[in-house]
């Protein structure tokens, strides 16, 4: 089985570069806004897609994730709807994979055969699920490998070596780094401590490893894809979009664009790793 994100991560090593993947919570401020910016991240610069599914009770996400979620939830965000946008941006875009984050709860009320088959037909290419441990691999990696969907895992500081074949049992498509202890968008990544790590994890696995948490700048995102396969940018671009919203939380003019732009900058420092190893 080949995923658009297998595809996408060959093309990527013919070209001698590493992936950029953006992070944004589908329904946020509202549901056209949302899927307006879904549409124009792959234009900026975007690789690979990951869209948040809202959830009430998030707790891998830092402040601007978690504010995120909330707007989302607010203005009506169910899982459903995530899967219709999804579906929409695929009517014109069928090469740039998607990846939806978020937490089993949802898809367990959801019904998991339902959305899995839902998610495949809408045009979901990966799913990186926060809270479910190598030792559930029966809920949802396994069938969700069946019905060709990429379980994406997360590895991170804490992930010793003993640990790590569990974590990289059944993952496919890429390893998410987390570069950080603790939760999104707090400090700042280390590129020597994320290059030893990624390395680390290479030697247990060949599939690429994509880094996150804490890049929030092209010269962080450059780094990163120095030491890594594709560096992850969430948090930066969700506060770029917040900062944009009018006193009662809601979409203007500007917000769109925000969004595009800071993803192109962060895109070209992504691009710019490939010159700056050469």
């Amino acid at each position: 089985m080949t995923t658009r994100i297998d595809t996408r991560f060959a093309e990527l090593k013919k070209q001698g570069r590493s992936a950029f993947v953006t992070f944004v919570m589908c329904g946020d401020p509202d549901l056209a806004t949302s899927l307006a910016i879904i549409k124009a991240l792959p234009k900026a610069g975007a690789d690979i897609i990951e869209i948040g599914m809202p959830f009430t009770d998030p707790m891998a996400d830092g402040p601007a994730i978690q504010a995120a979620g909330l707007r989302a939830l607010k203005a009506g965000t169910t899982l459903k709807k995530t899967l219709d946008v999804v579906r929409e941006f695929r009517s014109e875009d069928a090469t740039t994979p998607i990846v939806l984050m978020g937490y089993y709860n949802p898809i367990y009320i959801y019904g998991v055969d339902k959305f899995l088959a839902d998610a495949k037909t809408a045009g979901v290419d990966g799913l990186i699920i926060v809270d479910l441990p190598p030792e559930e691999d029966t809920e949802l990696c396994l069938p969700a490998m069946k019905a060709g969907l990429n379980f994406i895992r997360l590895a991170t500081p804490t992930t010793d070596d003993k640990r790590l074949p569990a974590v990289l049992a059944n993952t496919s498509g890429f390893v998410y780094y987390v570069s950080i202890t603790g939760i999104t968008g707090a400090a700042a990544a280390d590129t020597a401590q994320v290059t030893s790590a990624v390395a680390r994890i290479k030697r247990h696995t060949d599939l690429p490893v994509c880094v996150g948490f804490g890049i929030r700048t092209p010269e962080a995102a450059r780094g990163i894809a120095q030491a890594a396969d594709g560096a992850v940018v969430g948090s930066a671009l969700i506060d770029a979009l917040k900062a944009t919203l009018d006193t009662e939380g809601r979409a203007t003019a500007k917000t769109v664009a925000a969004v595009a732009d800071l993803t192109a900058a962060l895109a070209q420092g992504v691009r710019g790793a490939k010159q700056a190893a050469e």
